[in-house]
């Protein structure tokens, strides 16, 4: 039991680290710019579909992973400039219509140009070992990998919010816009970088998890739920709040869904168990996010009103 929850943990931590990676730049976005974005969802979902076919056209993983990046950032400029700068001062709502409009119009393009069939990318040989844990379980080393590739991009976020003068301007921006804008800052340029930013992680983390995960047309919109009760959790803003909020929506949503079942076996009957796991596990993370909105309205590094 204690090798399986082992095994359950590290696998949360991977997927709560790719959770992060598409948080940390909507995060920002709603924290800075105080824009609903639930168009965030599909950057993912592109970046996925982009490194499977830069890595089949080249039959290179690392090419793919290495063209995926500056193309997401583009198509995320392109998005900034001709969409959703026209939005930022609109109401939340017309922002919300505006950007869910734009999510099913990108989802269909892609059904239209790739087809509903998933798509496989296929690991790296130097990262597709596993490593032995405790007892006979191993894990893969790519899920190791994902991993340490966001523990790193959070590193280097954190140093570059909390250390350089792009970050002072994003934390200033986040709290005083107005103040910020009347030093001079142009706030126009400062939204355009966060929000290509954002993007290029969104499908950075979308182009890691292709080979762990089919890459289908509806792969973004189950993330971006999870993506804003990460935010919520964590508070709206902060990379901080983000990182911490999705390692815990992680672990507890995948340990959950494997021990929650071998819990209830104690008090009921094995067909019953499973039964009343699979539909309370996924509510887990939701009865998270309700405790901490109790007890920190602002949640866990939000800013208080």
């Amino acid at each position: 039991m204690t090798d399986l929850l082992l095994l359950q943990a590290i696998g949360g931590a991977q997927f709560g680290v790719l959770l992060f990676l598409v948080a940390a730049g909507l995060t920002l976005v709603f924290g800075i710019m105080d824009f609903i974005n639930l168009a965030h969802g599909v950057l993912y979902m592109i970046g996925a579909y982009l490194m499977a076919s830069f890595a089949a056209f080249f039959d290179n993983y690392w090419l793919g992973l290495l063209l995926t990046l500056p193309a997401v950032l583009i198509l995320g400029l392109a998005l900034e400039f001709l969409v959703f700068r026209k939005l930022y001062d609109r109401p939340h709502l017309d922002q919300v219509l505006a950007t869910m409009a734009l999510m099913m119009m990108i989802t269909e393009a892609v059904r239209m140009i790739w087809g509903a069939a998933p798509l496989n990318v296929d690991m790296p040989d130097a990262l597709s070992a596993s490593i032995p844990l405790v007892g006979p379980m191993r894990f893969p080393v790519y899920r190791l990998a994902i991993i340490a590739a966001g523990v790193s991009v959070a590193i280097g976020l954190w140093l570059v919010i909390a250390r350089t003068r792009i970050g002072m301007l994003l934390r200033a921006g986040a709290s005083r816009r107005a103040m910020v804008s009347a030093l001079g800052v142009d706030i126009s340029k400062l939204f355009m970088i966060v929000f290509a930013f954002g993007a290029m992680l969104a499908g950075f983390a979308g182009a890691i998890v292709s080979p762990v995960l089919s890459v289908g047309p509806g792969m973004g919109d189950s993330i971006l739920i999870l993506t804003f009760v990460v935010i919520v959790i964590g508070g709206v803003g902060s990379i901080k709040g983000a990182f911490v909020a999705a390692i815990l929506v992680g672990i507890i949503d995948t340990v959950g869904r494997i021990f929650g079942p071998i819990l209830l076996r104690e008090i009921m009957d094995p067909g019953a168990a499973a039964s009343a796991g699979r539909t309370l596990a996924p509510m887990l993370i939701y009865i998270l996010m309700a405790a901490v909105l109790c007890w920190r309205p602002s949640g866990l590094f939000g800013r208080r009103a």
